[in-house]
């Protein structure tokens, strides 16, 4: 018999982390709706409960495993104090018949407990190259720039001479393109910001249950016991409101959102299609959803669903 030694850091462990059926959002809003106040909130939770009580019943097993969540933006800006603001979120959402099981902040999809999340991610981005790419686009790591397709070639910059124009085109595009060119984040004073977008993107993933740092699962909710704290650095990055609440993960995402994020989300699903995952977290995940006769898409992308209502 031929025996082979290998590294134990050449197989490291992949911490499974438990899944719902679904991860339904019932928002992700900025501070100036919380500031608009109390009345904006409850209009709002008034226009997701339809699609959410839909997207509970719909596509779903019997005894389907939903957990539902809310994101707060304090990445962006900080108007008020969670003290402030959490306990109006979660009273406005039960006076329109909705429970939220999970308050997440945005902050903590870009870096918790000391590990970034968004570099994580930025580590797994594989940017599709177009058909006929000559390599002259710098890498999305470079500029903090992703698209879903080939750019318009650069004006070669020469007086009096006119550059013969190209349009830009999209990967896969049907009949017509429909290019979107994403920023990742910018940099000021050496300090990156990631954008939105990016940051949606890394939400998706941790909804997903596909995020991993050496093989650990990278945020755990915390059980709130307590009131909400008056300084959002000490507030959980997941706070669990509900102790019997079902996995904030899921095999799958439904996200209920004013349309003026429709924008957003369209880049964030081009980000989706160009992050490549752990492969033994998607292995896990795949193999539990076929033992649960609930099979899941192989694309990150398809397992991520939406419902856009107008402001």
């Amino acid at each position: 018999m031929e025996t082979t030694f290998r590294e134990t850091s050449a197989d490291p462990r992949v911490e499974a982390v438990p899944l719902s059926h679904l991860s339904l959002e019932l928002g992700h809003l900025y501070m100036e709706d919380f500031a608009a106040g109390p009345d904006r909130l409850r209009d709002h939770f008034r226009r997701v409960a339809p699609w959410a009580q839909a997207a509970s019943r719909t596509g779903l097993p019997d005894r389907a495993r939903v957990s539902t969540c809310f994101l707060i933006d304090d990445y962006f800006t900080r108007l008020a104090s969670p003290a402030e603001i959490l306990p109006v979120v979660v009273d406005a959402a039960t006076e329109c018949g909705l429970r939220i099981d999970y308050l997440v902040r945005e902050s903590a999809c870009a870096e918790t407990d000391g590990v970034s999340l968004a570099a994580l991610v930025a580590g797994r981005l594989t940017a599709v190259p177009p058909p006929g790419s000559n390599g002259s686009r710098p890498p999305a790591l470079e500029v903090g720039w992703l698209s879903n397709g080939q750019r318009s070639p650069a004006d070669s910059g020469e007086a009096m001479r006119r550059a013969r124009w190209e349009p830009p085109a999209e990967i896969n595009a049907r009949n017509h393109s429909v290019f979107v060119d994403v920023e990742l984040w910018s940099e000021r004073n050496g300090e990156r910001k990631w954008s939105c977008a990016y940051l949606s993107a890394v939400w998706q993933l941790l909804r997903l249950g596909l995020l991993r740092d050496n093989g650990a699962t990278v945020l755990r909710p915390e059980v709130s016991s307590r009131g909400f704290p008056g300084d959002w650095d000490e507030l959980p990055a997941v706070v669990q409101l509900q102790p019997k609440a079902r996995p904030l993960c899921a095999y799958r995402t439904f996200s209920v959102l004013p349309a003026r994020f429709l924008q957003v989300e369209n880049a964030v699903r081009i980000i989706l299609g160009q992050v490549s995952p752990q492969p033994e977290a998607m292995r896990q995940i795949i193999a539990r959803s076929e033992l649960e006769e609930f099979p899941v898409p192989g694309e990150v992308v398809s397992r991520v669903g939406y419902a856009f209502f107008g402001d």
